[in-house]
């Protein structure tokens, strides 16, 4: 048996709705920008006939479950949300064809990409790493993960309040690269496993919270997830 000079990290999982066992969360995977009016907002506008989705990662050690309190992170000045769809991966595969992309499929959840906006920016327009403004401790959220075995989501409200005003509202049609698209694109890149998350993008409405927020959202027909911002001091 192997003896460790620190504990090792536990594994990080999520609770199923339905059912007792959780989910264990192997990577979190992002796609970037889209949704055209997010792009549009952001300054960066696509073009699907000419770009293929890009990717980001964040360390598992990020995540936090729906309903949690955290602290407003440091070296930033502006702390945005971004609401997503999150594709929840059940079987391995490599080089998945859009036809075969449902039946890696094992649910779905509601999530939250948290984003130091200010640092995102700088490192974006010098050319440097995502990583200080999106690698962030409880920077991923997600809710439980609702089973939906091969199922394609292509259409569902999704929307963000904070403190009870509405600060996203859109529909998962409008994602510029489609649940099928995403999977076969990414599964050119990494070998999906069971235990992937996938956020899919948020549309446009990003904005900053600040220490005593209340961040809800909804994806319809999937699920709710809530987010409370304390102060950095607060003990959690």
């Amino acid at each position: 048996m192997a003896v460790y000079v620190f504990p090792p990290p536990p594994v990080f999982s999520l609770p199923i709705k339905g059912i007792g066992a959780r989910f264990a969360v192997q990577r979190l995977f992002f796609v970037g920008r889209n949704y055209h009016a997010h792009a549009q907002e952001m300054g960066k506008p696509v073009d699907k006939s000419t770009e293929r989705p890009f990717y980001f990662t964040k360390a598992t050690q990020t995540l936090v479950q729906s309903g949690a309190n955290v602290p407003y992170p440091p070296e930033t000045q502006n702390y945005h949300f971004e609401m997503e769809l999150v594709v929840a991966i059940g079987k391995a595969g490599f080089r998945i064809s859009q036809e075969n992309a449902p039946e890696h499929i094992y649910g779905y959840a509601a999530g939250l990409d948290m984003t130091r906006r200010d640092l995102q920016l700088v490192a974006r327009d010098k050319g440097r790493p995502w990583d200080l403004g999106k690698d962030i401790e409880h920077g991923s959220v997600c809710s439980e993960i609702v089973p939906m075995p091969e199922q394609i989501i292509d259409h569902g409200a999704i929307a963000l309040e904070v403190n009870g005003q509405t600060k996203q509202s859109s529909d998962v049609n409008k994602l510029i690269w489609n649940v099928r698209e995403i999977i076969s694109d990414l599964s050119l890149f990494y070998h999906l496993q069971p235990g992937d998350l996938i956020y899919t993008g948020t549309p446009e409405g990003v904005g900053p919270v600040v220490p005593g927020d209340r961040i809800t959202g909804r994806v319809e027909g999937v699920a709710e997830v809530a987010l409370g911002i304390s102060s950095a001091s607060d003990k959690r």
